[in-house]
């Protein structure tokens, strides 16, 4: 849900600064605006391009396991951590917790 309300605001803050660049009103905010647009509408694409999912499937076979567990944070599962050798990759995968041994 936040993700989207950034979005509109960077959009909204964009076509501000197109409207501004246009009627010449408020043209010494014009910066402002532009940066402040770009920074959210690029750094949320960077963001959803950067950290993938947590897969639900399960690892491929040439994947190695790391040991790593942790419980993510943004949907409270407890997580897997495997490296894929070939491309030095990491993935994340939510672990069963009835299947993983305590």
């Amino acid at each position: 849900m936040l993700p989207i309300v950034l979005y509109v605001i960077g959009s909204l803050l964009l076509l501000g600064a197109l409207i501004a660049a246009l009627t010449g009103v408020l043209v010494a905010l014009l910066p402002q605006l532009v940066f402040g647009g770009l920074l959210l509408v690029v750094g949320l694409a960077i963001e959803r391009w950067r950290y993938k999912p947590l897969l639900r499937s399960g690892p491929d076979p040439a994947w190695q396991d790391t040991g790593e567990r942790f419980v993510d944070p943004g949907s409270g599962e407890l997580t897997a951590v495997y490296f894929d050798p070939q491309r030095g990759e990491r993935h994340y995968i939510v672990v069963d917790e009835q299947a993983s041994p305590r």
